[in-house]
């Protein structure tokens, strides 16, 4: 059927391809590897899905406009925000089944299948990692 390849989500192209997965992963990864895009993608995991404005958002980073538009932009691209319109603002929000698919990719056949539970697997508190 022509045309039916193109009407395939982010999703499904992401499902199908372990190319993709790989491809989608390194893009996700690549547009949080920035100061100001990983604050601002972090600001809207701690928003929710109701998501802030693009204001607010570069009020709480203390970044300019075009900057942040330019930022938001990418993890857009990347996958990982999604963006709306409500009245005369720009709603962003974190994308959590994306995110959710970034860290189940990253986490795959974490420790060979076996239990992660120990102290050489625990994550080192910002304390002990300061120290």
């Amino acid at each position: 059927m022509p045309g039916a390849r193109t009407s395939l989500t982010f999703i499904f192209r992401f499902d199908y391809s372990r190319n993709m997965e790989t491809t989608q992963a390194i893009e996700a990864l690549a547009g949080l590897a920035q100061e100001s895009r990983l604050a601002a993608y972090r600001l809207l995991v701690q928003a929710g899905p109701q998501g802030m404005s693009a204001g607010s958002i570069g009020e709480k980073l203390g970044l300019p406009p075009a900057t942040l538009s330019f930022h938001l932009a990418h993890l857009v691209r990347a996958g990982l925000v999604r963006s709306r319109q409500e009245g005369r603002f720009v709603i962003y929000s974190a994308d959590f089944p994306s995110m959710n698919q970034l860290v189940a990719f990253l986490t795959e056949n974490c420790c060979g299948g076996q239990s992660c539970q120990g102290e050489q697997h625990e994550a080192p508190t910002r304390a002990r990692r300061r120290a």
